[in-house]
């Protein structure tokens, strides 16, 4: 556990995505960045830090997501962890959820929730001339985020906090539309169909206007990158998730 010999503020729980996909490794990167610019003490687990379980729960392995959560609760429980906060929502929903009725119980908050507290307190400024300002922009709703646990307003807060115009998708909010990788679709061939779910995401992107669509989950931003690509729209649409843009605007 990496604390400095210090007692942290948080523990960054950084999930399998952002340890060890090249993608998601830059959300890591810029959520750390943030840590580091307001001050925040954090300890992340590092090589203690297993996979939480959840894809394997969702694809109907419960023997190994016990095994899994069993250890990652014992190793947490160990260090006397009080909060977590994580970058993906599925693994901020089963460590919050789903690991209670397993002996963890902890405050655990997505980091779109922990940047508004930050924006809220103070502890982040933006640039006066930060490069999203009046930027056209639209949010995709993870459905772990939203759906599952009702959390609109966090994200939406922070890009408030950066001045651009948020234009809503067609599905948005409570009636948001999946990425097409959760459930453990991440990980099996897909059903058959006319279109693929997450160019079909892209194209109400696409129907904004916007030439940024803002993410908050590791899967999500795969599906909507891939999306973007099946489109033909990487010349001209960009996928970022929000500590993204929060680490390039801030002071």
């Amino acid at each position: 556990m990496t604390a400095a010999g210090e007692s942290p503020e948080i523990l960054f729980w950084v999930g399998c995505a952002g340890s060890f996909d090249q993608r998601a490794q830059k959300i890591t990167k810029a959520f750390a960045l943030i840590l580091e610019k307001t001050g925040i003490k954090c300890a992340i687990l590092g090589n203690e830090e297993s996979c939480t379980g959840d894809p394997a729960r969702r694809a109907g392995n419960e023997f190994l997501f016990q095994m899994m959560a069993y250890g990652n609760i014992q190793t947490l429980n160990n260090y006397g962890i009080k909060k977590i906060v994580t970058t993906c929502p599925h693994c901020f929903n089963i460590i919050k959820n789903e690991y209670p009725v397993l002996g963890g119980n902890y405050e655990v908050l997505h980091h779109t929730q922990f940047l508004q507290r930050l924006i809220d307190e103070g502890k982040i400024r933006m640039k006066d001339g930060n490069i999203f300002k009046g930027k056209k922009i639209t949010y995709h709703d993870s459905c772990y985020l939203g759906r599952a646990n009702n959390i609109y307003e966090a994200p939406r807060k922070v890009l408030e906090a950066l001045d651009t115009e948020l234009v809503e998708m067609k599905h948005c909010r409570s009636k948001g539309m999946c990425c097409g990788a959760g459930g453990a679709q991440m990980w099996k061939e897909e059903e058959k169909g006319t279109i693929r779910v997450n160019a079909a995401r892209v194209k109400e992107a696409e129907a904004t206007g916007a030439s940024l669509i803002v993410s908050n989950c590791p899967y999500c931003m795969t599906m909507l990158s891939d999306g973007v690509k099946a489109n033909g729209r990487e010349d001209d649409m960009r996928v970022l998730d929000i500590a993204e843009l929060v680490a390039q605007s801030m002071e």
